[in-house]
């Protein structure tokens, strides 16, 4: 990564905000499928307040920058979204206190804790076909190249090809958490927009990501 824990962070905020926002269209109709198909506008209402407030931020550090950008997508994302991408952010900023420096393993600790955060605010668990069914297993392929010693292009592509598989395959599993699930097996042979916005969240990372860091 790089001595400063800022850019890298700040690059992967913007990217996660200009990503929800040019995805729109995309995330609200596969919501439509079996949801209420708001996902795609809640998303990119929230990320368009967090782009616009960009210069606001307070960057005294990683985590304060977090914590100023989880305010903003609670209190502007709607319905379900809201919380659960929110805590994500919070929980986040909470595993990056007092570091001045992160390395990718910190960076791996923060995704976990940010999963532990949706998994308790939603009352979710792999299989429910949620965005879970994608960003764990797309962590866990962070830690394990990581653990081999891989830079962070060759890592973040894995990441991003594993949360695409993972997203892909929700269209096998029953929606058991959010609008989708009162479907019941209905929901069976759609993809889940949640997994799916991860793993175009790392793709978006994996394209873009500066060699610098």
């Amino acid at each position: 990564m790089t001595d400063n824990p800022l850019p890298p962070v700040e690059f992967t905020v913007r990217t996660i905000a200009q990503t929800a926002v040019a995805n729109e269209k995309y995330f609200g109709d596969l919501d439509a499928v079996v949801g209420d198909g708001d996902f795609g506008y809640s998303l990119a209402r929230g990320f368009e307040t967090v782009i616009a407030d960009w210069d606001t931020f307070d960057r005294t550090d990683a985590a304060t920058f977090l914590r100023k950008v989880a305010v903003v997508i609670t209190s502007r994302i709607g319905g379900t979204s809201g919380p659960l991408w929110g805590t994500a952010f919070l929980r986040a900023a909470t595993a990056a206190t007092g570091k001045t420096e992160l390395t990718g393993e910190d960076a791996v600790a923060m995704l976990r804790a940010a999963i532990e955060g949706i998994q308790t605010r939603g009352n979710a668990a792999l299989g429910d076909k949620t965005l879970l069914d994608a960003l764990v297993p797309a962590t866990d392929e962070l830690a394990r190249r990581l653990g081999q010693g891989g830079d962070a292009a060759t890592t973040l592509r894995a990441a991003a090809t594993v949360a695409r598989a993972c997203a892909d395959q929700t269209a096998e599993l029953q929606a058991r958490r959010g609008r989708a699930s009162y479907t019941g097996e209905r929901s069976i042979g759609s993809v889940d927009p949640g997994a799916v916005a991860v793993a175009v969240i790392f793709e978006a990372l994996a394209d873009t990501w500066p060699a610098t860091f």
